[in-house]
């Protein structure tokens, strides 16, 4: 089911938002070679429940940390851990904050030091794919015409984007309807409507779009071991454009 949310809860929405934003806003002040996954987890945690707000993920169908931290090969899921960043990885921060009830989502993916030139066009054009993907979008526009521009502009490049996973509705639940592909479908999907909030979140990977799962139950890793970037931000749909609230 398709929720339209009010204004009361949109401003709750944008709320939590401006707490997700601001804690990308302080991790990448930490994005370094020598520090942990789980240091990093742990000064998300700090921030966001300084902020009276909650880390969403934490214990989501047993999900053992606060955000999700996946490195190189690493899609999304990551689990925070002692692991030490290096020079010349990238990391992909996967966040959700749940305030007085209302979720946001968002991600990113970052450069460790120096990092190659393939890596930081990946990382660019993952970000520009989630900016392709909300052109001219509004009220009337089909889920399809997301998917559509972020597949044509990842391909110009070379790369791939994943198809096992997707973006999604967003509100009380961290996943609503509708399902939100990043790649062309045969169907239009639904039509979007004015306080629609939804989480589009381009993975694009250098080489196969096809990703396998690793023992932990969790992390999500290319199937050939290639680099693969994340960037999401949840949005609200409006009469003439969408507002991105994170």
């Amino acid at each position: 089911m398709i929720i339209i949310k009010s204004d009361v809860e949109l401003n709750l929405m944008k709320k939590s938002g401006e707490i997700l934003r601001s804690t990308f806003n302080v991790l990448e002040e930490h994005i370094k070679s020598g520090i942990t996954t789980l240091e990093l987890d742990n000064i998300a945690k700090d921030f966001i429940t300084k902020n009276n707000a909650y880390p969403t993920f934490y214990k989501y169908n047993g999900f053992p940390k606060n955000i999700c931290i996946s490195i190189d090969e690493e899609v999304v899921h990551g689990i925070p851990k002692e692991r030490y960043l290096e020079d010349g990885m990238i990391v992909s921060l996967d966040i959700g904050v749940n305030f007085q009830g209302f979720n946001t989502d968002a991600a990113r993916t970052y450069p460790v030091g120096k990092i190659s030139d393939k890596k930081q066009q990946l990382i660019d054009v993952t970000k520009q794919c989630f900016f392709e993907g909300i052109k001219g979008l509004k009220q009337g526009s089909k889920v399809n015409h997301i998917g559509r521009a972020i597949q044509e502009y990842a391909e110009k490049f070379g790369f791939s984007v994943v198809r096992d996973l997707v973006g999604h509705g967003i509100g009380k639940d961290l996943h609503e309807d509708p399902q939100i592909p990043n790649f062309m479908t045969q169907s239009l999907g639904v039509t979007l409507k004015k306080g629609m909030t939804i989480a589009i979140e381009p993975m694009i990977n250098i080489g196969t779009y096809e990703v396998v799962s690793k023992s932990d139950g969790w992390t999500v890793v290319t199937k050939d071991g290639q680099p693969s970037g994340h960037y999401e931000n949840t949005v609200i749909i409006l009469e003439d454009g969408v507002q991105i609230i994170t």
